[in-house]
């Protein structure tokens, strides 16, 4: 069990003694020149009844973003197989909803079912869900569901109010029980101070069992959202959190998001820190991303490989 004094602790400790036990963290679970590589589609965009203060899809937020239709089922698996073809192995799919209906489901399904059948892993984050839905998608074969509680409850509530923190954890306690594994992490960079950070990595390393996967994403200032305007968080402190995370939940991916202001060298340090995992493509749903070749070239650079799919 972990408190708030302990990773405090190690996350205020010198920066190189941060690193080197995060990297040794790493190497015990994972090859530390190995990457998992996915890619991100919204399948659903815009319109979205939540006032998530970072979030353009947000109907609450005058971002010139226009609310579109579910995708059609072969449309996306056009998509998939060009990611799979790029390299991506895990493909993920985000829907700008509160939750999904009913009538949506049949077609999130055979998504699932499709982007299975091209022999990737899959991904989907749609809202909240109830423990149906996540048995259906369960039976499916969805492999990954994302829910990311974005912060620390205390600052959770000055970033949204249309829905709870709890609400949050309880989607997640219904994706567990589906055996669903669970992809939940964070955005930092949100104007919190560095005890809410902590606090939230200490909220998903006491849940039942940690996510498999933590996103841990740098805040994509985007105009006409109330977050537009925000400081970003200072590099070397966004390496700590990284740090911080993979010493936490060894075992988990720690996907390293939010990349487009980033430099070569400050994602070079989150890898050593531990990342594991990225976005690959133009765009994340709405936001910019580095591209294919950008990231090629880089991971090229430093030695890292793409992680291929346990058989």
């Amino acid at each position: 069990m972990w408190t708030l004094e302990k990773a405090r602790a190690l996350h205020d400790a010198p920066f190189n003694n941060l690193l080197f036990l995060a990297q040794t963290v790493h190497r015990q679970n994972f090859d530390p020149n190995k990457v998992q590589l996915s890619r991100l589609l919204s399948i659903k965009t815009g319109g979205c009844p939540e006032d998530c203060g970072y979030c353009s899809q947000s109907a609450h937020h005058q971002t010139g973003l226009k609310a579109s239709k579910l995708m059609e089922v072969k449309q996306v698996i056009i998509e998939a197989t060009k990611a799979r073809d790029a390299g991506a192995t895990r493909y993920c799919m985000g829907a700008a909803w509160r939750n999904p209906k009913p009538r949506d489901m049949d077609a999130v399904v055979a998504m699932v079912e499709g982007v299975k059948a091209l022999g990737m892993e899959t991904c989907m984050t749609l809202g909240m869900l109830d423990l149906e839905q996540a048995g259906r998608l369960k039976q499916a074969g969805l492999d990954y569901y994302n829910h990311n509680i974005d912060t620390s409850e205390r600052y959770y509530g000055e970033v949204i109010s249309t829905r709870s923190f709890a609400d949050r954890l309880d989607t997640l306690e219904n994706v567990r029980q589906s055996g669903i594994k669970v992809c939940c992490g964070g955005i930092v960079g949100m104007g919190e101070e560095p005890v809410d950070r902590i606090d939230m990595l200490v909220t998903l390393a006491n849940l039942p069992e940690p996510p498999d996967s933590v996103p841990i994403n740098m805040l994509i200032p985007i105009a006409g959202t109330p977050l537009a305007d925000a400081s970003p968080i200072e590099p070397i402190e966004f390496v700590r959190m990284i740090a911080l995370a993979r010493i936490m939940m060894p075992k988990s991916y720690v996907r390293l998001s939010g990349r487009t202001a980033m430099t070569d060298e400050m994602q070079a340090l989150c890898f050593f820190a531990g990342a594991n995992s990225i976005f690959v493509g133009d765009t994340l749903l709405t936001a910019g991303n580095p591209g294919q070749d950008k990231d090629t070239l880089l991971l090229r650079r430093l030695g890292i490989e793409r992680m291929e799919l346990e058989s």
